[in-house]
């Protein structure tokens, strides 16, 4: 009996090894790129953005227009009594008036073809815009990549810290379990009053008070990261572990000059890209002041008066919008000023961008720094608590030693696995800012 339940233990433990989706970093970034919704939209809007460079592509080509009429009247559209009795001498049928009826019913149709020769220069001009406008979309999907990456990385490494703190609760909790166990004995040798077990006890309450609230903090952000990465499953978690990490690279092996770097980034090539496409704005406006010839050919039929005829047409057009200057050279005033206010725009978000650099770069410094004196912080509490622990095994120092001790420990470790995660969330931004890849 007690080997088959053996048996089914070891069972359900692999089903549930199975079951459980473990994703790396690596994995969890190509997921989100693969499933978020920001990232569907972006690439949507790339598409509708190469649609509408095809739209702005047909105007190059022939207008081509097709029209049909047809009526049919109550009555005749055209009725006259024609006087041609001066004729009657000759003509004696021609005594009375003669009445004429034309155009009961008719019908027509027609082709034409009308090539643009030059519209001011509005077609060029509008198919650059629209090229842009794909450009831009395109950029906009690449810096929708970034910051999905980014949150990634943010929702990933803040899982991994809360795991590294919870392995530090554990490890804690083991030696609160022997040190209690060594107390109680004490207290019923009579060596020690009651007073140090409790103290104890307490220790071993808080920890488990602090483990719970780090299980419910790791289980909202991994409930996050699924969301964010698309992962529908119920059974989910990374795969990471701290202590294995090589000891991270000194920041200025990825340092970039922040005025270099920030003529890299997108969000400089999208301000690049809303100057130029202000200045073509002012070209069509322009452009629509201008003379639009045109050239063209048509087929005709109509059929009114029970005759039927057809024919061919060529013609050209010319069209001058003379009364349009009047309020369109204040048109092209205002897009030259928000092509000025553009440029603007892009010179002040330039040096904004520089200085964000910049800091971003102080920070992964700052967080290196953190590291180094966390991984000290560590060494001293080991051995702090490891003569804290033989002194009061020799009687020559007080169990308030022992769990301060032990306090101190947990906070340098919780600092190093801080330190460490936030070391890779600077790391992440600050390449981003740097089109490090």
């Amino acid at each position: 009996m007690k080997k088959s339940i053996m048996l089914f233990i070891v069972f359900c433990f692999c089903v549930s090894k199975i079951m459980c989706q473990v994703y790396n970093l690596e994995m969890c970034k190509a997921k989100a790129i693969e499933n978020n919704f920001k990232m569907k939209n972006a690439i949507t809007e790339t598409k509708m953005a190469i649609q509408t460079k095809n739209e702005a592509l047909t105007k190059y080509f022939p207008h081509v227009e097709a029209i049909g009429f047809t009526f049919k009247a109550n009555h005749h559209t055209f009725q006259k009594d024609l006087d041609l009795s001066a004729f009657a001498p000759m003509f004696p049928i021609l005594a009375n008036p003669v009445p004429i009826k034309l155009m009961e019913k008719g019908k027509t149709a027609s082709i034409m073809a009308t090539q643009p020769v030059f519209a001011g220069g509005q077609i060029i001009n509008s198919n650059k815009l629209a090229k842009i406008g794909e450009e831009v979309n395109i950029l906009k999907q690449e810096l929708s990549a970034d910051e999905i990456n980014e949150i990634t990385e943010t929702y990933f490494w803040q899982i991994v810290a809360l795991k590294e703190k919870s392995k530090t609760i554990s490890a804690l909790k083991q030696q609160l379990k022997q040190l209690h166990k060594d107390v109680d004995m004490a207290v019923k040798a009579g060596i020690i009053n009651r007073n140090e077990l409790l103290r104890v006890e307490l220790k071993q309450q808080e920890l488990e008070s602090e483990e719970l609230k780090l299980n419910n903090g790791i289980s909202i952000t991994k409930m996050l990261l699924c969301q964010h990465i698309g992962e529908m499953s119920n059974v989910f978690d990374i795969d990471i572990d701290i202590d294995s990490f090589p000891y991270p690279d000194i920041p200025s092996k990825f340092y970039i000059e922040a005025n270099a770097a920030v003529t890299q980034r997108i969000e400089y090539k999208l301000l690049d890209k809303n100057v130029s496409a202000s200045k073509l704005n002012t070209k069509i406006e322009f452009g629509k002041r201008l003379p639009t010839v045109g050239i063209g050919a048509g087929y005709v039929y109509h059929n009114f008066a029970e005759q039927t005829n057809t024919f061919g047409v060529l013609f050209a057009t010319v069209r001058i919008p003379v009364s349009d200057w009047w309020g369109g050279t204040y048109a092209v005033k205002r897009a030259k000023l928000k092509t000025l206010q553009a440029e603007n725009e892009r010179q002040n978000t330039m040096e904004l961008m520089v200085v964000e650099t910049q800091q971003t770069y102080n920070e992964l410094v700052e967080s290196y720094e953190q590291i180094v004196l966390a991984k000290k912080s560590i060494s001293s509490a080991t051995e702090n608590l490891r003569l804290n622990n033989n002194y009061y095994e020799a009687g020559i120092s007080t169990l308030t030693d022992v769990l301060d001790a032990q306090a101190l420990l947990q906070k340098s470790k919780n600092q190093y696995a801080e330190a460490g995660c936030n070391y890779q969330i600077k790391l992440a931004k600050y390449k981003q800012v740097t089109q490090q890849k």
